[in-house]
Protein backbone atom coordinates (compact mmCIF):
# COMPACT_ATOMS: atom_id res chain seq x y z
CA UNK A 1 0.00 0.00 0.00
CA UNK A 2 1.08 3.61 -0.58
CA UNK A 3 3.44 4.57 2.30
CA UNK A 4 2.67 8.35 2.24
CA UNK A 5 -1.05 7.56 2.46
CA UNK A 6 -0.53 5.21 5.43
CA UNK A 7 1.47 7.82 7.32
CA UNK A 8 -1.05 10.59 6.48
CA UNK A 9 -3.86 8.31 7.64
CA UNK A 10 -2.00 7.59 10.87
CA UNK A 11 -1.54 11.30 11.55
CA UNK A 12 -5.22 12.00 10.84
CA UNK A 13 -6.70 9.15 12.90
CA UNK A 14 -4.17 9.33 15.72
CA UNK A 15 -5.75 8.36 19.05
CA UNK A 16 -3.41 10.54 21.04
CA UNK A 17 -4.85 13.18 23.29
CA UNK A 18 -6.46 15.91 21.21
CA UNK A 19 -4.38 19.03 20.84
CA UNK A 20 -4.76 22.35 19.05
CA UNK A 21 -3.73 20.76 15.72
CA UNK A 22 -6.53 18.19 15.77
CA UNK A 23 -9.03 20.85 16.85
CA UNK A 24 -8.08 23.06 13.89
CA UNK A 25 -8.27 20.04 11.56
CA UNK A 26 -11.78 19.26 12.80
CA UNK A 27 -12.82 22.89 12.37
CA UNK A 28 -11.46 22.79 8.80
CA UNK A 29 -13.36 19.57 8.11
CA UNK A 30 -16.61 21.05 9.48
CA UNK A 31 -16.08 24.22 7.44
CA UNK A 32 -15.64 22.22 4.23
CA UNK A 33 -18.71 20.11 5.08
CA UNK A 34 -20.94 23.12 5.73
CA UNK A 35 -19.68 24.94 2.64
CA UNK A 36 -20.17 21.88 0.42
CA UNK A 37 -23.70 21.27 1.74
CA UNK A 38 -24.66 24.94 1.28
CA UNK A 39 -23.28 24.97 -2.28
CA UNK A 40 -25.21 21.83 -3.28
CA UNK A 41 -28.44 23.17 -1.74
CA UNK A 42 -28.21 26.58 -3.43
CA UNK A 43 -27.29 25.12 -6.83
CA UNK A 44 -30.18 22.64 -6.54
CA UNK A 45 -32.58 25.51 -5.82
CA UNK A 46 -31.41 27.29 -8.98
CA UNK A 47 -31.94 24.06 -10.93
CA UNK A 48 -35.45 23.84 -9.47
CA UNK A 49 -36.23 27.44 -10.39
CA UNK A 50 -35.02 26.82 -13.94
CA UNK A 51 -37.31 23.80 -14.24
CA UNK A 52 -40.18 25.78 -12.70
CA UNK A 53 -39.78 28.49 -15.35
CA UNK A 54 -39.92 25.85 -18.10
CA UNK A 55 -42.97 24.24 -16.50
CA UNK A 56 -44.81 27.55 -16.13
CA UNK A 57 -44.23 28.52 -19.74
CA UNK A 58 -44.82 25.05 -21.19
CA UNK A 59 -48.60 25.59 -21.10
CA UNK A 60 -48.19 28.78 -23.11
CA UNK A 61 -45.22 28.17 -25.39
CA UNK A 62 -45.16 25.90 -28.47
CA UNK A 63 -42.48 23.27 -29.14
CA UNK A 64 -41.18 25.45 -31.99
CA UNK A 65 -41.90 29.02 -33.00
CA UNK A 66 -41.23 30.53 -36.43
CA UNK A 67 -40.77 34.30 -36.60
CA UNK A 68 -39.23 36.80 -39.00
CA UNK A 69 -35.51 37.43 -38.54
CA UNK A 70 -36.18 41.13 -39.17
CA UNK A 71 -39.42 43.03 -38.60
CA UNK A 72 -42.41 41.80 -36.66
CA UNK A 73 -44.38 40.06 -39.41
CA UNK A 74 -43.97 38.07 -42.62
CA UNK A 75 -46.09 37.12 -45.62
CA UNK A 76 -47.64 33.68 -45.93
CA UNK A 77 -49.44 31.85 -48.72
CA UNK A 78 -50.83 28.36 -49.35
CA UNK A 79 -47.57 27.01 -50.76
CA UNK A 80 -45.53 28.40 -47.86
CA UNK A 81 -47.88 26.90 -45.27
CA UNK A 82 -47.98 23.52 -47.01
CA UNK A 83 -44.18 23.33 -47.03
CA UNK A 84 -44.14 23.79 -43.27
CA UNK A 85 -47.06 21.41 -42.62
CA UNK A 86 -45.42 18.68 -44.70
CA UNK A 87 -42.06 18.95 -42.95
CA UNK A 88 -41.35 15.59 -41.25
CA UNK A 89 -42.08 15.84 -37.53
CA UNK A 90 -44.53 18.76 -37.70
CA UNK A 91 -47.86 17.70 -36.19
CA UNK A 92 -49.74 21.02 -35.82
CA UNK A 93 -49.14 24.48 -37.31
CA UNK A 94 -51.00 27.38 -35.69
CA UNK A 95 -51.05 30.83 -37.27
CA UNK A 96 -50.57 33.76 -34.93
CA UNK A 97 -51.03 37.54 -35.15
CA UNK A 98 -49.80 39.25 -31.99
CA UNK A 99 -49.49 42.97 -31.26
CA UNK A 100 -50.29 45.60 -28.66
CA UNK A 101 -53.79 47.09 -28.81
CA UNK A 102 -55.91 49.40 -26.67
CA UNK A 103 -58.70 47.56 -24.87
CA UNK A 104 -61.77 49.33 -23.49
CA UNK A 105 -64.46 47.91 -21.25
CA UNK A 106 -67.19 50.19 -19.92
CA UNK A 107 -65.34 53.30 -18.73
CA UNK A 108 -61.94 51.63 -18.26
CA UNK A 109 -59.12 51.01 -20.70
CA UNK A 110 -55.59 49.59 -20.87
CA UNK A 111 -53.01 48.47 -23.43
CA UNK A 112 -52.92 44.68 -23.80
CA UNK A 113 -51.13 42.10 -25.90
CA UNK A 114 -53.77 40.85 -28.30
CA UNK A 115 -52.96 37.41 -29.65
CA UNK A 116 -55.02 36.26 -32.60
CA UNK A 117 -54.82 32.48 -33.05
CA UNK A 118 -56.14 29.94 -35.56
CA UNK A 119 -58.75 27.37 -34.53
CA UNK A 120 -56.18 24.59 -33.96
CA UNK A 121 -54.18 26.67 -31.47
CA UNK A 122 -55.43 24.83 -28.37
CA UNK A 123 -54.42 21.47 -29.85
CA UNK A 124 -50.78 22.13 -28.95
CA UNK A 125 -50.86 23.77 -25.51
CA UNK A 126 -52.64 23.60 -22.17
CA UNK A 127 -54.12 27.08 -21.98
CA UNK A 128 -57.63 25.69 -22.13
CA UNK A 129 -56.88 23.76 -18.91
CA UNK A 130 -55.93 27.07 -17.24
CA UNK A 131 -59.40 28.59 -17.79
CA UNK A 132 -60.83 29.54 -14.39
CA UNK A 133 -64.09 31.10 -15.59
CA UNK A 134 -66.17 30.70 -18.72
CA UNK A 135 -64.87 28.77 -21.74
CA UNK A 136 -61.75 28.72 -23.92
CA UNK A 137 -63.87 28.41 -27.08
CA UNK A 138 -63.19 31.47 -29.25
CA UNK A 139 -65.99 30.61 -31.69
CA UNK A 140 -69.06 30.11 -29.47
CA UNK A 141 -72.51 30.20 -31.06
CA UNK A 142 -71.14 31.32 -34.44
CA UNK A 143 -69.74 34.47 -32.86
CA UNK A 144 -66.25 35.50 -31.86
CA UNK A 145 -65.23 35.36 -28.20
CA UNK A 146 -62.14 36.54 -26.33
CA UNK A 147 -60.14 34.65 -23.70
CA UNK A 148 -58.90 37.20 -21.16
CA UNK A 149 -56.04 37.00 -18.64
CA UNK A 150 -57.08 37.22 -15.02
CA UNK A 151 -54.94 40.32 -14.43
CA UNK A 152 -56.61 42.10 -17.36
CA UNK A 153 -59.98 41.07 -15.95
CA UNK A 154 -59.13 42.64 -12.58
CA UNK A 155 -57.83 45.85 -14.18
CA UNK A 156 -60.96 46.38 -16.30
CA UNK A 157 -63.55 44.65 -14.06
CA UNK A 158 -64.62 42.34 -16.89
CA UNK A 159 -67.61 40.06 -16.32
CA UNK A 160 -67.70 37.15 -18.81
CA UNK A 161 -71.27 36.34 -17.80
CA UNK A 162 -72.41 39.79 -18.94
CA UNK A 163 -73.04 39.27 -22.67
CA UNK A 164 -74.35 42.80 -23.20
CA UNK A 165 -71.09 44.71 -22.68
CA UNK A 166 -68.41 43.87 -25.27
CA UNK A 167 -64.67 44.35 -25.22
CA UNK A 168 -63.67 47.18 -27.54
CA UNK A 169 -60.29 46.87 -29.29
CA UNK A 170 -58.62 49.88 -30.92
CA UNK A 171 -55.53 49.74 -33.15
CA UNK A 172 -53.87 52.65 -35.03
CA UNK A 173 -54.63 52.77 -38.74
CA UNK A 174 -51.90 53.38 -41.28
CA UNK A 175 -53.22 56.87 -42.08
CA UNK A 176 -52.27 60.43 -41.17
CA UNK A 177 -53.54 61.40 -37.74
CA UNK A 178 -56.49 63.80 -37.85
CA UNK A 179 -56.75 65.85 -34.61
CA UNK A 180 -60.32 66.82 -35.52
CA UNK A 181 -61.35 63.16 -35.64
CA UNK A 182 -58.93 61.15 -33.43
CA UNK A 183 -61.25 58.12 -33.37
CA UNK A 184 -61.00 57.93 -37.16
CA UNK A 185 -57.29 57.18 -36.85
CA UNK A 186 -58.04 53.86 -35.16
CA UNK A 187 -59.61 50.62 -36.28
CA UNK A 188 -62.31 49.70 -33.83
CA UNK A 189 -63.79 46.20 -33.32
CA UNK A 190 -65.95 44.73 -30.56
CA UNK A 191 -65.88 41.20 -29.18
CA UNK A 192 -67.61 39.53 -26.24
CA UNK A 193 -65.55 38.04 -23.39
CA UNK A 194 -65.86 34.25 -23.33
CA UNK A 195 -63.51 33.11 -20.56
CA UNK A 196 -60.78 33.98 -18.08
CA UNK A 197 -57.43 32.16 -17.86
CA UNK A 198 -54.76 32.13 -15.16
CA UNK A 199 -51.30 30.80 -16.07
CA UNK A 200 -48.60 33.10 -14.75
CA UNK A 201 -48.68 36.76 -13.84
CA UNK A 202 -46.56 37.82 -16.83
CA UNK A 203 -49.28 36.49 -19.13
CA UNK A 204 -52.35 37.03 -16.94
CA UNK A 205 -51.67 40.77 -16.66
CA UNK A 206 -51.19 41.37 -20.39
CA UNK A 207 -52.70 38.81 -22.77
CA UNK A 208 -56.07 38.51 -24.47
CA UNK A 209 -56.65 35.70 -27.00
CA UNK A 210 -58.95 36.37 -29.93
CA UNK A 211 -59.75 34.49 -33.17
CA UNK A 212 -57.20 34.92 -35.97
CA UNK A 213 -59.74 36.51 -38.35
CA UNK A 214 -60.65 39.11 -35.72
CA UNK A 215 -56.99 40.13 -35.28
CA UNK A 216 -56.44 40.07 -39.04
CA UNK A 217 -59.31 42.48 -39.58
CA UNK A 218 -58.41 44.80 -36.70
CA UNK A 219 -54.73 45.07 -37.67
CA UNK A 220 -55.39 44.96 -41.45
CA UNK A 221 -52.73 42.26 -41.78
CA UNK A 222 -54.15 40.29 -44.70
CA UNK A 223 -51.97 37.18 -45.13
CA UNK A 224 -49.20 38.52 -42.91
CA UNK A 225 -48.48 36.71 -39.65
CA UNK A 226 -46.26 37.57 -36.68
CA UNK A 227 -45.50 33.91 -35.89
CA UNK A 228 -46.24 30.29 -36.64
CA UNK A 229 -46.40 28.01 -33.62
CA UNK A 230 -45.62 24.34 -34.20
CA UNK A 231 -46.22 21.14 -32.29
CA UNK A 232 -43.65 18.40 -32.88
CA UNK A 233 -44.98 14.95 -33.61
CA UNK A 234 -44.23 12.18 -31.11
CA UNK A 235 -41.20 10.14 -32.04
CA UNK A 236 -39.35 13.14 -33.47
CA UNK A 237 -36.73 15.18 -31.66
CA UNK A 238 -37.45 18.90 -31.41
CA UNK A 239 -33.90 19.83 -32.41
CA UNK A 240 -34.05 17.68 -35.55
CA UNK A 241 -37.31 19.27 -36.70
CA UNK A 242 -35.96 22.72 -35.86
CA UNK A 243 -32.85 22.13 -37.96
CA UNK A 244 -34.90 20.88 -40.93
CA UNK A 245 -37.22 23.91 -40.77
CA UNK A 246 -34.35 26.37 -40.46
CA UNK A 247 -32.64 24.90 -43.52
CA UNK A 248 -35.89 25.05 -45.49
CA UNK A 249 -36.88 28.60 -44.47
CA UNK A 250 -33.42 30.15 -44.70
CA UNK A 251 -31.87 33.12 -42.91
CA UNK A 252 -34.99 35.27 -43.26
CA UNK A 253 -36.67 33.35 -40.43
CA UNK A 254 -35.89 32.31 -36.87
CA UNK A 255 -36.94 28.89 -35.60
CA UNK A 256 -36.83 28.79 -31.79
CA UNK A 257 -37.40 25.97 -29.32
CA UNK A 258 -39.07 26.56 -25.97
CA UNK A 259 -35.82 27.53 -24.19
CA UNK A 260 -34.80 29.96 -26.93
CA UNK A 261 -38.16 31.72 -26.62
CA UNK A 262 -37.06 32.75 -23.10
CA UNK A 263 -33.31 33.02 -23.67
CA UNK A 264 -32.81 36.17 -21.60
CA UNK A 265 -34.68 34.83 -18.56
CA UNK A 266 -32.99 31.42 -18.56
CA UNK A 267 -29.61 33.05 -19.19
CA UNK A 268 -30.17 35.31 -16.19
CA UNK A 269 -30.83 32.24 -13.99
CA UNK A 270 -27.68 30.52 -15.31
CA UNK A 271 -25.56 33.64 -14.76
CA UNK A 272 -26.87 33.99 -11.20
CA UNK A 273 -26.11 30.31 -10.61
CA UNK A 274 -22.56 30.82 -11.89
CA UNK A 275 -21.93 33.80 -9.62
CA UNK A 276 -23.40 31.92 -6.65
CA UNK A 277 -21.04 29.02 -7.40
CA UNK A 278 -18.05 31.41 -7.55
CA UNK A 279 -19.13 33.10 -4.30
CA UNK A 280 -19.56 29.84 -2.41
CA UNK A 281 -16.30 28.48 -3.85
CA UNK A 282 -14.61 31.58 -2.40
CA UNK A 283 -16.26 30.85 0.96
CA UNK A 284 -15.00 27.26 0.71
CA UNK A 285 -11.55 28.69 0.05
CA UNK A 286 -11.73 30.76 3.24
CA UNK A 287 -12.95 27.73 5.21
CA UNK A 288 -10.05 25.70 3.78
CA UNK A 289 -7.51 28.14 5.22
CA UNK A 290 -7.88 26.15 8.42
CA UNK A 291 -6.35 23.22 6.52
CA UNK A 292 -3.36 25.44 5.77
CA UNK A 293 -2.93 26.38 9.45
CA UNK A 294 -3.39 22.80 10.71
CA UNK A 295 -0.84 21.46 8.19
CA UNK A 296 1.63 24.22 9.02
CA UNK A 297 1.36 23.39 12.73
CA UNK A 298 1.57 19.67 11.98
CA UNK A 299 4.84 20.22 10.09
CA UNK A 300 6.27 22.00 13.14
CA UNK A 301 4.99 19.27 15.47
CA UNK A 302 6.38 16.42 13.33
CA UNK A 303 9.81 17.85 12.56
CA UNK A 304 11.52 14.94 14.30
CA UNK A 305 9.38 12.36 12.45
CA UNK A 306 10.18 14.04 9.15
CA UNK A 307 13.91 14.00 9.89
CA UNK A 308 13.78 10.29 10.81
CA UNK A 309 11.89 9.48 7.58
CA UNK A 310 14.45 11.44 5.57
CA UNK A 311 17.35 9.64 7.29
CA UNK A 312 15.71 6.30 6.43
CA UNK A 313 15.75 7.23 2.74
CA UNK A 314 12.41 8.98 2.23
CA UNK A 315 12.68 11.47 -0.62
CA UNK A 316 11.48 15.06 -0.52
CA UNK A 317 8.63 14.03 -2.86
CA UNK A 318 7.49 11.31 -0.44
CA UNK A 319 7.46 13.72 2.50
CA UNK A 320 5.62 16.33 0.42
CA UNK A 321 3.00 13.75 -0.56
CA UNK A 322 2.38 12.80 3.08
CA UNK A 323 1.24 16.31 3.94
CA UNK A 324 -0.65 16.80 0.67
CA UNK A 325 -2.56 13.60 1.43
CA UNK A 326 -3.15 14.78 5.00
CA UNK A 327 -4.84 17.91 3.65
CA UNK A 328 -6.76 15.82 1.11
CA UNK A 329 -8.07 13.54 3.88
CA UNK A 330 -9.41 16.50 5.86
CA UNK A 331 -11.05 18.02 2.78
CA UNK A 332 -12.42 14.77 1.33
CA UNK A 333 -13.99 13.59 4.58
CA UNK A 334 -15.50 17.04 5.11
CA UNK A 335 -16.75 17.11 1.52
CA UNK A 336 -18.24 13.62 1.84
CA UNK A 337 -20.20 14.67 4.94
CA UNK A 338 -21.20 17.95 3.30
CA UNK A 339 -22.39 16.43 0.01
CA UNK A 340 -24.34 13.76 1.90
CA UNK A 341 -25.92 16.41 4.15
CA UNK A 342 -26.78 18.59 1.13
CA UNK A 343 -28.36 15.62 -0.65
CA UNK A 344 -30.40 14.74 2.45
CA UNK A 345 -31.70 18.31 2.91
CA UNK A 346 -32.61 18.56 -0.80
CA UNK A 347 -34.50 15.24 -0.57
CA UNK A 348 -36.39 16.48 2.49
CA UNK A 349 -37.26 19.72 0.68
CA UNK A 350 -38.51 17.79 -2.36
CA UNK A 351 -40.61 15.46 -0.20
CA UNK A 352 -41.93 17.72 2.55
CA UNK A 353 -41.36 21.31 1.30
CA UNK A 354 -39.65 22.37 4.53
CA UNK A 355 -38.86 25.92 3.37
CA UNK A 356 -41.83 27.77 1.87
CA UNK A 357 -41.69 30.65 -0.61
CA UNK A 358 -43.34 32.89 1.99
CA UNK A 359 -45.64 34.59 -0.52
CA UNK A 360 -49.37 34.08 -0.87
CA UNK A 361 -49.18 34.84 -4.61
CA UNK A 362 -46.34 32.41 -5.40
CA UNK A 363 -47.04 29.72 -7.99
CA UNK A 364 -45.54 27.03 -5.73
CA UNK A 365 -45.73 26.74 -1.96
CA UNK A 366 -42.13 25.65 -1.32
CA UNK A 367 -38.80 26.36 -2.95
CA UNK A 368 -38.30 23.92 -5.83
CA UNK A 369 -35.09 21.88 -5.82
CA UNK A 370 -33.51 19.59 -8.37
CA UNK A 371 -30.22 17.81 -7.81
CA UNK A 372 -27.91 17.32 -10.78
CA UNK A 373 -24.79 15.17 -10.89
CA UNK A 374 -22.88 18.02 -12.57
CA UNK A 375 -23.22 20.13 -9.42
CA UNK A 376 -21.73 17.38 -7.26
CA UNK A 377 -18.85 16.93 -9.71
CA UNK A 378 -18.14 20.67 -9.90
CA UNK A 379 -18.27 21.01 -6.11
CA UNK A 380 -15.87 18.08 -5.74
CA UNK A 381 -13.47 19.58 -8.29
CA UNK A 382 -13.60 22.95 -6.52
CA UNK A 383 -12.71 21.30 -3.21
CA UNK A 384 -9.83 19.33 -4.79
CA UNK A 385 -8.36 22.46 -6.39
CA UNK A 386 -8.76 24.59 -3.24
CA UNK A 387 -7.26 21.85 -1.04
CA UNK A 388 -4.29 21.43 -3.36
CA UNK A 389 -3.64 25.19 -3.33
CA UNK A 390 -3.72 25.53 0.48
CA UNK A 391 -1.68 22.36 1.08
CA UNK A 392 1.22 23.01 -1.30
CA UNK A 393 3.12 25.50 0.87
CA UNK A 394 3.09 23.45 4.14
CA UNK A 395 3.97 20.30 2.16
CA UNK A 396 6.91 22.05 0.46
CA UNK A 397 8.05 23.39 3.82
CA UNK A 398 8.02 19.86 5.24
CA UNK A 399 9.99 18.52 2.29
CA UNK A 400 12.64 21.24 2.72
CA UNK A 401 13.35 20.58 6.43
CA UNK A 402 16.97 19.88 7.32
CA UNK A 403 17.64 16.36 8.66
CA UNK A 404 20.68 17.33 10.72
CA UNK A 405 18.91 20.18 12.52
CA UNK A 406 15.83 18.19 13.54
CA UNK A 407 16.99 14.66 14.31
Amino acid sequence: MNVPFLIAKRYFFSRKKRNIISIISNIAMIGVAVGSAALIIVLSVFNGLEDLIRELYSSFDPDLKVTAAEGKSFETDTEFMNRIRHTPGVAVVSEVIEDNALLRYNDRQMVVKMKGVSENFFEQNEIDSAVVEGSSDLYMKNAYRALVGRGVQYQLSIHPSNQFVPLQFLYPRNVKFNPLNPEGSFNNLNILPGGIFAIERQYDDAYVFVPLNFAEELLEYGRRRTALELKVERGFKVEQVKKALQQMLGEGFKVQNSDEQHTSLLRAVKVEKLFVFITFAFILGIASLNIFFSLSMLVIDKKKDIAILASMGATAKTIRNIFLLEGALVACIGAAYGLTLGMLICNLQQTFGLVSMGMATSVVEAYPVKMEIEDFVLTGLAIIIITLLVSIRPANKAAALSVTENI
